[in-house]
């Protein structure tokens, strides 16, 4: 059942107003290609090198999305959602800096403790989660969470055998020093299919450290699972992947291994990045697809109040957006590095703002809803896990 404030017409309006950033210059010579600056500089060092296998065939112009059922409610905050071997899930909650596992038929809920030294406020707090590329073996949880002094990511042991309520390890803080804010904390971490840990950060606000090579704050970070530099990083003694970023909340790579990542905008555009090693994404010199000089330009890009994007998911080779501001999921189907057909947007205000979509195998995902984070209207049952079928 849609929320009241629900509009006629909505993912008809939504679709319409939403740009898709140009595939070629219409001009003679060098012209903006992929959707980007004709003068952005190429990475000094690339990325793990892609399959050279084509890209497999597009997917539909149109999609669906059935809401299967919904796996649990009454979260409280809920932020980062990792999947575990055997289908259950462990979700964040960002203000109470608790995990929790959700059983994957049932929907039980189990705390599995609390996470010292996370300090929540504002945007900050207890967000994103992932499992260690090793953990059938060592078992290690990573989490990103704002503390007193910073944003940070630590990995912590997850003992099932102990009493629930006492089930993680203390803290092994990975990276410190990203930078903190009452705004844009980032928040966003994932392994990648190179087994290197990924980090989305914010600029918190100070819009200056988007652009400052030698911070943490408005980037993309890769490292090892143990926080170090990567061979391949644009810099051999440094995390940073990737800068002038706004606030990078979504992570996903598609079936050749390119990375893409969701950003919000501030007034303008929101964006949807394929993102390069060494790229300079624009924040805050250009907002959106810019076409400026030494900036790459988004793939796709959508009105604030229509999207808001945080979590993002790759499946039936579609990226999957969710939205927060925009209270709706969007489909963007992809032939290679661009989109093959206008991205649809579904579930429009039905359950409100949502935060985090996630791979459930095959045609399905899992939905995580964020009605409960201080900016939205908590309904019965909020906050929700659903369980989705896409196409």
């Amino acid at each position: 059942m849609q929320r009241p404030d629900v509009r006629a017409g909505l993912a008809v309006s939504a679709a319409a107003s939403l740009v898709l950033a140009a595939g070629c210059s219409g001009g003679g010579g060098a012209g903006p290609t992929d959707g980007r600056s004709a003068a952005s500089p190429a990475p000094a060092t690339s990325a793990p090198a892609s399959p050279a296998s084509p890209s497999p065939a597009a997917p539909p112009a149109k999609g669906t999305v059935k809401v299967v059922r919904t796996l649990t409610e009454g979260l409280k905050s809920p932020w980062g959602l990792a999947a575990l071997p055997d289908g259950d899930l462990l979700v964040s909650s960002r203000d109470e800096g608790t995990i929790t596992r959700v059983d994957g038929e049932s929907g039980e809920q189990t705390v599995l403790g609390s996470v010292p030294g996370v300090a929540p406020a504002g945007e900050g707090g207890l967000m994103g989660l992932a499992l260690s590329p090793s953990y059938a073996a060592d078992h290690l949880v990573y989490a990103y969470f704002t503390t007193e002094s910073d944003n940070r990511i630590a990995r912590m042991l997850y003992d099932e055998k102990k009493p629930a309520g006492q089930q993680l390890g203390a803290p092994d803080t990975v990276l410190r020093g990203i930078p903190k804010g009452t705004v844009h904390n980032g928040g966003r971490i994932a392994f990648g299919p190179d087994k290197m840990l990924y980090a989305g950060t914010g600029e918190t606000g100070e819009t200056g450290l988007a652009q400052d090579r030698a911070s943490l704050g408005g980037k993309i970070l890769r490292m090892t699972p143990d926080g170090q530099p990567v061979h391949g990083n644009p810099s051999a003694d440094s995390v940073v992947y990737s800068w002038g970023h706004r606030n990078v909340q979504g992570l996903a790579w598609d079936a050749d291994k390119r990375l893409w990542a969701a950003e919000f905008g501030q007034n303008t555009w929101d964006e949807l990045n394929v993102i390069e090693p060494g790229g300079n994404y624009g924040w805050p010199e250009a907002e959106g697809k810019a076409g400026r000089s030494g900036y790459l330009d988004p793939v796709a890009q959508w009105k604030p109040a229509e999207a808001s994007p945080s979590g993002i998911a790759m499946a039936q080779g579609s990226v999957w957006l969710a939205g927060l501001r925009g209270e709706r999921l969007w489909r963007v189907p992809l032939a290679g590095a661009e989109p093959s057909a206008q991205p649809q947007a579904f579930l429009g205000e039905e359950y409100g703002r949502l935060r985090t979509v996630v791979p459930a195998g095959g045609n399905k995902l899992w939905l995580v809803t964020s009605e409960t984070d201080t900016r939205g209207t908590p309904g019965p049952g909020d906050d929700k896990i659903l369980l989705l079928e896409v196409t």
